[in-house]
């Protein structure tokens, strides 16, 4: 595998709490106190994974695990505290998040966002969204911009009429396309889609599937896709990352996941999906409430609390990610039920 994307010990957190102004802060030197330390969110917790060129990879985990925050420092949407995170040969982190929306490396790394309603400028038309990265990144204008502009739509079967209506004039399915042929129309080589069908009708979620396969086929780019819907993730993706607070603790072929997860919380993630495929995943039933994630003990599995097989051993060691086969697995325990 040839690999696009490396990203490797990443970390974003997030102060909680009133900051402590200059004044305050030589108060209370002088009052003998040491320095101000506020607590953190650990939003993205020493995170690391490679994906390949060409590969689909999928990001799973509950609301509040940390995919959103991970996939927008990868984009640099927002700055990580810490970690490197590599596009083939460039050192992307080492970029301000502000200076990288005019980089020439901005093109290459695209995200799709969840409501595409909520991410297109109201006051642009259909053409003036998906032809504004053109203009920033590719300094296209004129006739070179209309002609890119309209191959987009095309790609992503957006009527040519359609292309002078503002957003409030499509239904959701067409402000979704607008939203794919303004990230693909840059030519990137990852598309980052954040539950890109997550607003749209059963139905119209189908067909915007399809169009992202078509589209992955047709230009031979990789996708990111993160996704609550473990039926879509499975049928799309070549791997699948599942994360929790803030931690990866799986990865692995998304065959093999779903087939036979090998995590205690994957394998309540994919216990919990209505389907028949699963009768030989053991329905474990999750324990008490998440863990804070301000300030997390750096000595106890994330997962301890809630997990039915946690020992004293989870809440004296973070497990980390080991390997079995082609497979990573961030749990004392795995391994010795399976065997492996």
């Amino acid at each position: 595998m040839t690999v696009l994307l490396d990203v490797a010990e990443l970390s974003k957190r997030f102060p909680v709490g009133r900051a402590v102004g200059p004044i305050e802060r030589l108060r209370r030197r002088l009052r003998g106190g040491g320095p101000v330390h506020l607590p953190h969110v650990h939003a993205v917790d020493d995170v690391s994974f490679v994906i390949g060129k060409g590969e689909t990879v999928g990001l799973v985990g509950e609301s509040g695990c940390g995919k959103s925050t991970l996939v927008r420092a990868i984009t640099r949407l927002i700055d990580p505290t810490e970690g490197s995170i590599k596009l083939g040969m460039r050192e992307l982190s080492l970029v301000p998040s502000r200076r990288f929306a005019r980089d020439a490396d901005r093109a290459r790394i695209q995200m799709v966002f969840q409501d595409a309603g909520e991410s297109i400028n109201p006051r642009f038309t259909s053409f003036d969204a998906i032809a504004d990265p053109l203009r920033r990144l590719k300094k296209l204008r004129g006739k070179a911009l209309r002609a890119k502009v309209e191959q987009a739509a095309q790609q992503c079967g957006l009527p040519a009429e359609l292309l002078g209506r503002f957003p409030h004039q499509l239904s959701g399915g067409q402000r979704a396309r607008v939203g794919i042929a303004r990230a693909v129309a840059v030519e990137p080589d990852l598309l980052v889609l954040d539950e890109p069908t997550a607003a749209l009708d059963v139905s119209v979620q189908v067909v915007i599937l399809q169009l992202l396969q078509r589209l992955k086929e047709q230009l031979g780019i990789s996708y990111l896709f993160v996704s609550h819907d473990l039926s879509v993730v499975r049928l799309l993706c070549d791997r699948v990352i599942v994360m929790y607070l803030g931690k990866i603790v799986e990865v692995g072929p998304a065959r093999e996941v779903f087939e036979h997860p090998l995590h205690p919380y994957t394998q309540a993630l994919v216990a919990a999906v209505p389907s028949s495929d699963i009768s030989g995943v053991e329905r474990l039933r999750l324990l008490g409430e998440p863990m804070s994630p301000i300030d997390p003990d750096p000595n106890v599995c994330r997962f301890y609390g809630r997990c039915p097989r946690g020992v004293d051993q989870c809440k004296g060691a973070m497990p980390v990610l080991r390997r079995f086969g082609n497979r990573e697995a961030a749990c004392h325990f795995t391994g010795e039920k399976e065997g492996l």
